[in-house]
């Protein structure tokens, strides 16, 4: 509706500016492009047009005298509008009538689940990769901000009209991989050691509880014949039996967080080869060398990227022979955007990969892969807090929190709202003791109380017998004007949102929603009242459900009925 209104006022300018142009009142010449915007202050307009100020220019007029030649040629019947009036400078401020309001309510009850659906993305394929942690161990609560944002996100652009598929990058060898062999493995030999020699753990290995699990788990099945192997030999074995269980683990908490991946891409897929086929990784160094982007220096194969504009060249195979983690990274993009053939992809990173967008982007470049194909969000962290205190260690185990520690503490619908509730690139205070209270304080409480409240109302008319009849509705109060010019505007932050990558305009969104609806039950009765006005109030409030519960089946939050 507000699309659909704004092309409605370009057309009565357009209208009146033709008139007075075959009038001879103006002069006949191409005239620049003007806007037409939704002013802060209500008392401007519904809708302000800045055409007399863009084109009294071109013109050689005063903007105010254009804009009353404008004004008075404008013609506003049959329209959606009550009035127009001259403002300041020249703008046009232009109030709708009530024939918009209804037509607005009954739009949304039209469309019901399909109600804010637009097709700005026109089937473009969209390939999001998010969370993507190393499976080496649990995740952490950056983890679960990216989790939100980049599952959210897909179901912005998904509702905007694109084809999306999610996508976990799995990183199953390199240095962490066997970081984590041996760890398990000093873990191993503590469990197995007899002479009361201890073991002692390396500084830079991992020291979490769960590689003692993983390296009970190993004994328990194999004993101490592994012991007797070479070291590299029995080290492949620890991770061959601990990486599939974290890889599980790491898919039941995302899925006990509502999200469903359609791919988990393997890293180790990217060094595979064949009797015909070079690796994607030795492949993309061929190809860069191909394109004048390589040379060798001290036995190493380097990438020139400061032809490209990096402040230095960057090491791709080292002199052992072993590629950089740069190698793989370039391949998997390259396998995103043109073997896979996606048309943009996107990635949701944590806030110590502010270098990797340069650096990925020189790669495509010299690739001859349009970069603007790929775009890079960046997370910054998280701080939670607990009684005004920053926390770092779970109420419950004492440890510090995981994704999984998390849910155990505040409800998965809270953590998903709060996650996408600021810009993705702004620093988030996440607030324990606020995710759990039963308050209009806390938003995502404040949002489904609006839903269960307006459903509560629907349930206690429907008991004395009042159903909305689909019948004339009339709207007159502000307060009824004011929610319904916030439900027209949904399809817009869709919109908005998908061609943002930013799903915190959602969260915000439907906050400002239900306080617009908790204002409208507060002020305007339904029970007791005229029949029409009844069947008006009723209409709104079953668009405004709809509305409410369209945004939380975005973000994967319960809109539930009671509350």
């Amino acid at each position: 509706m507000i699309e659909k209104t704004k092309h409605e006022i370009k057309d009565i300018i357009m209208r009146a500016l033709g008139a007075l142009t075959a009038r001879g009142e103006i002069e006949a010449t191409t005239l620049p492009a003007f806007n037409v915007e939704i002013p802060a202050e209500s008392s401007h307009g519904d809708f302000s047009c800045n055409a007399a100020l863009t084109c009294a220019k071109t013109l050689r007029m005063k903007p105010r005298d254009l804009a009353t030649l404008l004004h008075n040629e404008a013609d506003l019947n049959e329209s959606s509008f009550a009035r127009c009036e001259i403002a300041g400078p020249g703008f046009l401020n232009f109030f709708l009538n009530e024939k918009w309001y209804v037509e607005t309510v009954k739009t949304v009850l039209e469309q019901k689940e399909n109600y804010g659906r637009v097709n700005s993305g026109n089937g473009k394929r969209v390939l999001i990769e998010f969370v993507s942690a190393n499976p080496t161990g649990p995740m952490h609560i950056g983890n679960a901000r990216g989790g939100a944002i980049g599952d959210c996100l897909a179901g912005v652009l998904e509702f905007a009209g694109c084809y999306v598929e999610r996508e976990f990058y799995l990183n199953d060898t390199g240095n962490q991989i066997d970081k984590l062999g041996l760890s398990l493995d000093y873990r191993y030999q503590q469990l197995a050691e007899s002479d009361g020699s201890p073991v002692e753990m390396p500084d830079d290995s991992y020291h979490g509880d769960d590689i003692i699990q993983h390296a009970r788990g190993f004994r328990e099945l194999y004993g101490d014949e592994p012991l007797a192997l070479p070291q590299d030999e029995r080290r492949r074995m620890l991770v061959d039996y601990a990486l599939p269980i974290n890889i599980k683990t790491l898919e039941t908490d995302l899925l006990r967080y509502r999200i469903k991946y359609d791919t988990w891409f393997r890293e180790s897929s990217l060094y595979e080869t064949t009797d015909t086929a070079k690796s994607a990784a030795v492949e993309i160094v061929d190809k860069l060398g191909q394109n004048g982007y390589t040379y060798e220096k001290e036995g190493a194969v380097w990438f020139r990227a400061t032809d490209l504009g990096l402040d230095k060249d960057i090491v791709l195979i080292r002199a052992n022979g072993v590629p950089t983690y740069i190698v793989a990274d370039i391949a998997y993009h390259y396998n995103k955007l043109v073997t896979r053939g996606f048309d943009l992809a996107i990635d949701i990173m944590g806030a110590d990969h502010h270098g990797y967008k340069a650096r990925m982007e020189t790669a495509l470049k010299a690739l001859n892969v349009d970069y603007k194909r790929l775009n890079i969000i960046i997370c910054q962290m998280v701080r939670l807090v607990r009684g005004g205190e920053t926390v770092k260690l779970s109420k419950r185990s004492g440890k510090a929190i995981t994704l999984r520690t998390l849910l155990d503490e505040v409800p998965i619908d809270a953590a998903r709202f709060v996650f996408n509730l600021r810009d993705a690139n702004t620093h988030l205070d996440f607030d324990l003791d606020l995710a759990i209270e039963e308050s209009s304080k806390n938003p995502v409480y404040y949002v489904q109380y609006a839903h269960a409240r307006i459903c509560g109302v629907i349930r206690k008319l429907e008991e004395e017998g009042e159903f909305y009849s689909g019948g004339g509705i009339v709207f007159s109060e502000p307060a009824e004007f004011g929610l319904i010019r916030k439900i027209a505007m949904f399809p817009t932050e869709v919109a908005l949102a998908a061609d943002e990558f930013n799903p915190s305009r959602l969260t915000r969104y439907v906050v400002d929603l239900a306080g617009l609806y908790h204002r409208f039950y507060d002020s305007c009765r339904i029970k007791g009242e005229a029949e029409k006005t009844i069947q008006s109030r009723l209409a709104l409030c079953l668009s405004t459900r709809l509305t409410i519960k369209n945004v939380l089946g975005l973000l994967k939050v319960d809109a539930p009925e009671k509350m």
